[in-house]
């Protein structure tokens, strides 16, 4: 590698870290921005929110640090596809968490209810030990259908980047690299989401006293998906603040030494 080509290499991955932290600092300044709302439950739209601004400052930094173009080179005739770019285990546990996400957001939104002052789809009404209580925030259309719709967008975003990243000009390493960025921006959204999903499930769930069988489903199924998933962001933003290949570089060393 030339001097200039290192030059222009170390400049592109200034731009990109560059573009990430700008997306997570304005994910984070947004966030802060809708939590008072809704008579401050507004960190069911916070949260997916942030994940989507991360998914923004990676695509931004994916599209400012596109690789030149150099020599014509030969390829081979075998079409690149995504799925060859892509971790593929990551990949599965993240489509994994998305599928119990929208599970769990459809079954929060069939037994929604209306809250104290009459706003549908903002709690859960219960009726026990002789007496109804309605619990918010919770889960439903109000809320959850946000959280969908920026699913939505983060899905079909980081799809189209994944496939210009597969067919476009570049070395292999890059491709992967980069595509483990965006699958991580997107893990960001699913995990996120999942993550404040079930927190604010099990803590109705439990505040509600009614029966054991809820306490049961908090304890046992919502707990354990909240930490999965809580450890799954702390992953993925690891993975969006640091470069892969600085992550290669450091590896390389060790292994010299």
């Amino acid at each position: 590698m030339t001097e200039v080509d290192a030059t222009a290499s170390a400049s592109r991955r200034f731009v990109d870290r560059y573009a990430r932290w700008t997306g997570l600092l304005a994910g984070a300044l947004v966030a802060y921005w809708l939590i008072p709302l809704d008579h401050g439950d507004g960190i069911l739209y916070a949260i997916p929110a942030f994940g989507l601004c991360a998914v923004a400052g990676v695509l931004v930094g994916d599209a400012l640090t596109q690789p030149t173009r150099g020599a014509v080179r030969t390829a081979g005739l075998a079409p690149r596809r995504v799925r060859d770019y892509v971790p593929p285990r990551m990949t599965w546990v993240l489509i994994a968490m998305a599928v119990v996400l929208v599970l769990l957001l459809g079954v929060a939104a069939a037994v929604a209810s209306p809250d104290d002052v009459g706003r549908a789809s903002r709690a859960l009404t219960m009726t026990c030990r002789g007496g109804t209580a309605s619990f918010s925030p919770w889960p439903g259309l109000h809320y959850g259908l946000p959280i969908l719709a920026c699913l939505a967008v983060a899905t079909g975003a980081c799809g189209w980047s994944l496939r210009r990243i597969a067919t476009r000009p570049g070395d292999e390493q890059s491709r992967r690299d980069r595509s483990l960025a965006i699958v991580a921006a997107w893990g960001l959204v699913v995990s996120s989401s999942l993550f404040g999903t079930t927190a604010v499930t099990s803590g109705v769930l439990m505040d509600s006293g009614c029966g054991e069988a809820l306490w049961i489903v908090a304890r046992w199924v919502l707990w354990p998906l909240s930490l999965v998933a809580f450890v799954t962001v702390a992953l993925m933003l690891s993975m969006v603040c640091a470069p892969r290949a600085t992550w290669r570089r450091r590896s390389e060393r060790r292994v010299r030494r």
